[in-house]
């Protein structure tokens, strides 16, 4: 009998013991190494669902994860033990959204950590085969864990599209925000103006490249004599971010919408948006990007570890919950380590 972290309402996180399933065909079980706390359960954690994924029943959260193979996979090459990530978007393949090469939009996705299925937040769990993704032998569990927000940054930069050394805006400095920031810097964009209220993710964002960072758009308005920025792109959890993301473009701008607003609703006043005559767009998940995320870590491009500020044991998650609904200070993203944090971190 394996324990696990279950979410039964807003604000009410448990461990208890957990069932571990029957394995179905095309499936493989993995020692889980590490497991994020991601925006996402958190929203799951603070209002109960996302839309209409809602929590019906307790269920395990958990999508950012890396594991141990317990059998060999030779298909791919790898051994029992091995280390290795997963995809947690298990699409359907079949959708028109599939084929035209957009997994990430399937309805008809079954996606792990989402209600109603059980994540990571575990010592074991099966996974299909099809979303192994083999890593570097070098890599840690918290190299494997951080792929999966890290591919969420490289998509919504790919939907950005930045001109090289152009000036960019972002709102929001949380995990997401700040490993966005850095594939931005990658790619060739110029100075990176960012905003984020909370002191030390400012703090962190200026170590990681930003030029500036201010507690609000206000500031980036001052930075820029009121003109805005001519690419915007939107971190936060605040049902302001949108509006947010509206002051800080300029007249033409672009806008991409990154981040999931709290109580899942947006306030903005249409006419900001409507009079400077913005180009949005919405980024939800990632398409085919772990290569590039596994060739970004290695080659030290972004630093993933310097995003994770804490890691705590199966047993103190609900705590890790509560102290980020409640941000407090110093806190930016969690890993979880079902099997006791190691000493070595």
């Amino acid at each position: 009998m394996s324990r696990a972290v279950f979410l039964h309402a807003p604000g009410d996180a448990r461990v208890a013991p957990f069932n571990l399933r029957e394995g179905a065909p095309g499936e493989t079980l993995l020692d889980v190494a590490a497991v994020g706390l991601c925006g996402s359960d958190l929203h799951y954690y603070k209002d109960g669902g996302i839309g209409a994924a809602a929590i019906s029943e307790p269920f395990v959260p958990g999508h950012e994860f890396g594991g141990w193979l317990t059998e060999d996979l030779p298909e791919l090459g790898l051994a029992r033990g091995a280390l290795v990530a997963v995809d947690p978007n298990h699409a359907c393949g079949h959708c028109d959204h599939c084929h035209a090469g957009h997994p990430n939009l399937c309805p008809n996705v079954a996606f792990i950590g989402a209600p109603p299925h059980h994540g990571a937040m575990t010592e074991r769990i099966w996974v299909p085969r099809s979303l192994i993704v083999p890593v570097p032998q070098d890599f840690t569990p918290l190299d494997a864990v951080m792929l999966e927000p890290l591919g969420v940054a490289i998509h919504a930069v790919d939907l950005a599209r930045p001109k090289l050394l152009e000036r960019v805006a972002l709102v929001g400095c949380g995990p997401i925000g700040l490993l966005i920031l850095q594939v931005l810097k990658a790619v060739g964009a110029g100075e990176v103006l960012a905003c984020d209220p909370l002191p030390h993710r400012r703090a962190l964002a200026l170590k990681l490249g930003a030029a500036k960072a201010g507690a609000s758009v206000e500031d980036i308005a001052e930075w820029t004599r009121g003109e805005g920025m001519p690419l915007v792109i939107e971190a936060t959890n605040a049902p302001e971010g949108f509006r947010d993301a509206v002051r800080a473009a300029r007249i033409g701008g672009r806008i991409v919408l990154v981040g999931i607003p709290d109580g899942d609703t947006y306030t903005l006043p249409a006419s900001e948006a409507r009079r400077r005559g913005l180009s949005i767009k919405f980024s939800r998940r990632m398409g085919h990007v772990y290569p590039r995320a596994i060739e970004l870590v290695a080659r030290g491009k972004v630093d993933v570890e310097a995003v994770v500020s804490h890691r705590f044991t199966l047993e103190e998650t609900p705590d890790a919950f509560r102290r980020h609904a409640e941000n407090e200070s110093g806190m930016v993203k969690s890993l979880i380590y079902p099997r006791g944090v190691p000493a070595y971190l």
